[in-house]
């Protein structure tokens, strides 16, 4: 860990290139400029420190690709404007047309939505679903050649767990890419790279920008060779560069992030544990429960624990969403990662079959523990409790 506290707070930087700052510039320019005609035609933006154009690459955003490459143990990283942009790159950049794709089942809803609505129907694309969990089911699917498998671990909702070694083994054997969105664990917790996956999506949004200010994603590989595939033929074409100021945000984010980190899991862990022992709460999914079923893999390859947990509570729809309009501290939101609580139902909307896909029910209660302090959510979660 000593290595990449240095990661979040120095490395990438050269504060001699900018008056010794101890805080980087913003590089708020369109273009970049040159005495010679011949220097200009012959810069190359996948060389380091070398800009021609701000939708191919920015000062200010390649210190934090640095330093988010150093974290995940990767060759290179590419920030987006978004974690879809990040994550749509990447399907694009290792998938044809009439490619099969293996996904979770429980990944994050607008990846399926993705898949489902835009590269079955348009780009003759099949897809097929999987718990994550059955090896034998992964193997299967990757035997009828497949192009990409896209994993998160803990997943959506239910904060399922897969093998990560296992199934990028499996992946190598059948040369299948494997990507990941590896957000709510942060390059802190878990590095999905080391097991052998191949690409790794952040969701800047969340706790690597901490503030609830900016929306970015970043991409991760060992791979070079990709990664520059994807720099000139995803992110320029496409013009899904992250901007400076928000490059700018997520480094400052960064800089707190073991501090926040260390202190969101702390509470989510006591949350977690009041909740179980109510016995209003049906069940509680939290990878930081010795409860979890997937306990054994999440000792081999977790470092730590999010701060999202969900609930079911013995309760009816509607009276669970009684019990969240009680909740005082926990703002009704669909994002997480910042300083402030939030909770919702996720699932409200859902239809049966995607409530059967994700094995799980609608009064589904997604909480997000944020920096109030854990005795105070207790108390908040405590009284509306009382109130069913």
């Amino acid at each position: 860990m000593k290595e990449k506290l240095l990661s979040l707070t120095h490395s990438g930087e050269t504060p001699e290139k900018y008056f010794h700052a101890v805080t980087p510039p913003v590089f708020l320019t369109s273009l970049h400029i040159y005495d010679r005609f011949e220097d200009y035609a012959d810069a190359d933006i996948l060389k380091e420190d070398e800009y021609i154009y701000g939708r191919d690459a920015n000062p200010t955003v390649s210190i934090l690709e640095r330093k988010i490459a150093e974290l995940e143990h990767g060759s290179k990283a590419l920030a987006f404007s978004s974690g879809m942009a990040a994550c749509t790159a990447a399907i694009m950049a290792t998938c044809r047309a009439g490619s099969h794709i293996i996904c979770m089942k429980d990944v994050y809803q607008p990846v399926t939505h993705f898949l489902n609505c835009f590269c079955v129907p348009k780009l003759n694309m099949t897809v097929t679903y999987v718990s994550g969990n059955d090896l034998d089911e992964v193997e299967d699917a990757m035997k009828q050649k497949a192009d990409l498998m896209i994993l998160e671990s803990p997943a959506t909702f239910v904060f399922r767990v897969v093998d990560l070694k296992q199934i990028a083994k499996l992946a190598h054997r059948y040369e299948v890419k494997t990507y990941i969105d590896n957000t709510c664990m942060t390059p802190l917790f878990q590095n999905p790279l080391d097991y052998g996956i191949d690409i790794v999506m952040h969701t800047m949004s969340k706790y690597i920008g901490g503030h609830s200010d900016i929306i970015g994603g970043v991409l991760v590989s060992k791979d070079q060779e990709l990664m520059d595939r994807i720099q000139t033929q995803m992110r320029e074409w496409y013009g899904g560069i992250l901007g400076p100021m928000e490059g700018w945000l997520a480094i400052r984010g960064l800089r707190t992030l073991y501090a926040r980190m260390m202190q969101l899991q702390d509470t989510a862990l006591k949350v977690a544990e009041f909740l179980e022992k109510n016995e209003k709460v049906v069940r509680v999914y939290y990878t930081g429960l010795e409860s979890h079923p997937q306990r054994d893999i999440i000792l081999k390859q977790q470092k730590g624990h999010t701060s999202l947990m969900s609930l079911i509570l013995d309760a009816t729809v509607e009276q669970s969403i009684k019990f969240l309009d009680d909740l005082k501290l926990f703002g009704k939101g669909c994002s997480w990662g910042g300083f402030e609580s939030l909770a919702l139902m996720p699932l409200y909307k859902a239809t049966e079959e995607e409530l059967t896909q994700r094995e799980t029910k609608r009064q589904l209660i997604r909480l997000y523990c944020g920096l109030e302090g854990a005795d105070n959510l207790i108390e908040d979660l405590e009284v509306a409790l009382k109130k069913l």
